[in-house]
């Protein structure tokens, strides 16, 4: 870590999330000559950049840490964020419609992979990209970068019980790789059985940041990509710390935000293409949970994981997602003196594909800013009756898990408000050709621009109901190795 900023380098990096690593990875890996400076707008949290903050282990210290993730704004009023992440204090709902009233954000070195869940499942039928050749071959990599096992939590207590009974309601006429499994996930078990998940830090890999042509610059703040005759020239960046902009000249420039962030950053420099901000996509959410049945003692393994995760895929005729926990506490009160036996309360997401349209976006202008003095985004969002149907599905569906597995815990199923997911895509989306319908090429480079490149789930162009930074990072992956070929 420094604060004596870079002059030029080859490659500016904005943000220093899973995807803004992949790009540094790949880029050391494949181009060890190129110099690549990282900016991040937020704190670093943790000795090694990025780590999750599940690896600090003092709870006090957590906390603060969580604290120092969530944004420089004031706390809107009666709504709540998750710990680790802020709300839009406004501009989240335009009259008559829906909006992402739970649209939340972080800001700190490793972004959302630094609170996420570590689910790392695979897009399946509609959800995957079709115009994009080797796009398996970048997922593996991705699982690689991520570090993903597929059996992680196997030693679960009762684990292969509730996949069995989540099979047996939902494998019927599906597809070999769509049917009930256990969760892939970004986490490595150490030998005392201590969980350690993936953040950024281990995207990154000890040897990137440890080289001496990669830097990374936390408390600092990208304002503006600089253009000259349609290329990349390099960015404006603010020192959070010590204050004063700086100019530093790269050949290109990947932006790695977020799906509100990156469209932010690309309209704050005049780079405006037709579709920048459109197709914004949320995965609606419902939740539930259960009670197994007729499991009567302990199923556990001596140093053996507490929690297990499983996987319901999507499905183009059942469009939703489901990730099936089970967890280490009820989600509501029990009876006094009642307690469960391990590993039988069971937490059910269900993520619904959202319909897709140009009209569901994120704006900006110059009349309204942020707290960091940027275009302040406004949402246009608005479910459809497609998406009802889907969220009718949804509910039932998961009553039908439930049922499955045992006896539910509250009567009904709950519909998390708009941006409850914290999976927002498609607002700088992929495109197979310039039509005005995507804001980059099948190399994340920003269309009419040369050097300009985007990263992150604002790039998936599916509709998607599954977690999205695996297929997020594998975008990341071919987009480095092209600025690679392209500045050897």
């Amino acid at each position: 870590m420094t604060r004596t900023f870079p002059g030029r380098v080859d490659v500016a990096v904005v943000g220093s999330g899973p995807c803004g690593a992949a790009v540094t990875r790949t880029l050391g890996e494949r181009a060890p000559h190129l110099t690549v400076a990282v900016f991040e707008a937020g704190p670093q949290l943790t000795p090694t950049p990025g780590q999750h903050i599940k690896t600090i282990r003092d709870p006090t210290e957590r906390a603060e840490a969580q604290r120092r993730s969530q944004g420089t704004g004031p706390a809107p009023d009666g709504r709540s964020a998750r710990p680790g992440t802020y709300l839009l204090p406004d501009g989240y709902r335009t009259p008559g419609e829906d909006g992402l009233p739970a649209a939340a954000m972080s800001r700190n070195v490793g972004g959302m992979g630094a609170h996420w869940t570590g689910a790392c499942p695979r897009p399946g039928e509609s959800e995957r990209i079709d115009f994009l050749p080797g796009l398996d071959a970048l997922l593996d990599e991705a699982e690689r970068l991520l570090n993903v096992r597929h059996d992680a939590f196997d030693d679960a207590p009762f684990t292969s019980v509730v996949r069995e009974r989540l099979a047996v309601a939902f494998d019927s006429g599906r597809g070999t790789d769509r049917t009930v499994r256990a969760m892939p996930l970004a986490v490595r078990r150490e030998p005392d059985g201590r969980v350690v998940w993936s953040g950024a830090d281990v995207v990154f890999g000890e040897a990137t940041l440890a080289g001496p042509r990669v830097s990374l610059y936390a408390d600092a703040h990208v304002r503006r990509v600089r253009m000259e005759s349609g290329r990349a020239t390099g960015i404006t960046v603010r020192d959070l710390v010590h204050g004063g902009e700086h100019e530093v000249a790269a050949r290109a420039v990947v932006v790695a935000a977020d799906a509100l962030r990156t469209p932010q950053l690309l309209w704050a420099s005049g780079l405006r293409p037709p579709a920048l901000g459109r197709h914004l996509n949320d995965q609606h959410q419902v939740m539930h949970a259960a009670r197994l049945r007729d499991v009567t003692g302990p199923d556990t393994v001596a140093g053996g994981a507490s929690s297990g995760v499983n996987w319901v895929p999507y499905t183009d005729a059942e469009p939703f997602h489901g990730q099936v926990m089970q967890l280490d506490a009820s989600p509501v009160p029990l009876a006094d003196g009642d307690v469960p036996v391990p590993g039988s309360i069971v937490g059910l997401g269900w993520f619904c594909a959202k319909d897709v349209r140009a009209e569901d976006r994120v704006t900006f202008d110059h009349t309204r800013t942020d707290a960091d003095g940027m275009p302040a985004p406004r949402i246009h969002y608005t479910l459809t009756d497609k998406d009802r149907t889907s969220l009718e599905a949804a509910h039932k569906a998961i009553r039908r898990a439930v049922e499955a597995l045992g006896d539910p815990l509250d009567p009904e199923p709950i519909t998390l408000p708009p941006g409850s997911s914290l999976h927002y895509q498609g607002t700088v989306r992929m495109g197979e050709s310039d039509d005005g319908t995507s804001v980059c090429d099948p190399d994340g480079q920003v269309w009419g621009t040369g050097g300009v490149y985007v990263a992150g789930n604002g790039v998936i162009p599916t509709a998607t109901a599954c977690n999205p930074t695996l297929t997020s990072v594998a975008l990341a992956v071919g987009a480095a190795r092209h600025i690679a070929a392209t500045l050897d």
